[in-house]
């Protein structure tokens, strides 16, 4: 063993020492003991990472609430009857948050063509093109309003101002709701008195209902004249209803009506004075 030399002599030394006399149990008992085993090595104390806090989630923002109906179309109201301009009435119309149609649109989308034009058009809503854009009949419903208009002298860039009766996009070009309509209502009465229209030419069904607040259908409507009139107006307004350019491009057989409707307009124009462009 790797041990026993030591071990033989330290016995022979014990020996010697207790022949002399000298008292030797307690050395023969240490020497006797048991060696001690080792305590096996503790591993090193484990390090503790310090204790991570991570920061608390950024407070959501908190949504607009959405003013109860009574409240937008009353709030409609008073933006309206402040605007004594149609750009100030587009300012207006701009900063308002009674349509919940707003928070899911792109753009507002409220008029192109000269605030003063002596002919006033009104769709419904925009559309995606007209969303993008942020003006009214832009898509190709719009284009071929152009070309309509075109042929009996009108354009949107000298004689023609084009609105809707709603100013943001519904979400998949939904029909809007009848809230979305009346909290738009009031800009839409107040640009007509604003902008006192030589003629007021109101484009589908939609259109037709919400400005005449009559429930008859667009075939019964269109091709008379009409008058547009309510309280507070100095005048009744000259209007008419014609088929909407989107019912055109999907019936295009009703051109025929269309093209009559555009000469009604422009005989009407005629009578009234109001200066258009040669047409071919």
């Amino acid at each position: 063993m790797e041990n026993a030399a030591p071990q033989s002599a330290a016995r022979a030394l014990l020996a010697f020492w207790r022949a002399a006399g000298v008292d030797m149990d307690d050395a023969e008992a240490v020497f006797a003991a048991r060696p001690a085993t080792p305590k096996p090595a503790q591993p090193p104390p484990q390090t503790r990472e310090p204790l991570r806090i991570d920061p608390p989630p950024p407070k959501p923002k908190p949504k607009a609430k959405l003013q109860p109906a009574e409240d937008a179309v009353g709030a409609a109201r008073a933006l309206a009857a402040a605007a004594q301009t149609v750009a100030e009435l587009r300012a207006a119309v701009d900063k308002f948050e009674g349509c919940a149609l707003k928070a899911t649109a792109r753009n507002t989308v409220f008029s192109d063509g000269p605030d003063d034009a002596p002919v006033l058009i009104l769709g419904e809503a925009p559309g995606k093109d007209e969303d993008e854009q942020a003006k009214p009949f832009v898509g190709r419903s719009g284009q071929l309003l152009d070309k309509m208009l075109g042929a009996i002298g009108l354009d949107r860039k000298s004689n023609v101002l084009i609105s809707n009766t709603i100013y943001w996009r519904p979400p998949g070009n939904r029909d809007p709701t009848q809230g979305e309509t009346v909290s738009c209502l009031p800009f839409v009465e107040r640009l007509i008195e604003l902008n006192r229209p030589h003629l007021l030419i109101l484009t589908g069904k939609a259109a037709a209902h919400t400005v005449l607040k009559r429930e008859d259908g667009v075939m019964k409507l269109r091709g008379r004249r009409l008058l547009y009139n309510r309280e507070g107006l100095a005048a009744p307004v000259n209007a008419m209803v014609m088929l909407h350019p989107a019912y055109l491009l999907r019936q295009p057989q009703q051109k025929r009506l269309a093209w009559a409707d555009l000469l009604l307009a422009a005989a009407w124009l005629d009578e009234l004075g109001v200066a258009r462009a040669a047409h071919p």
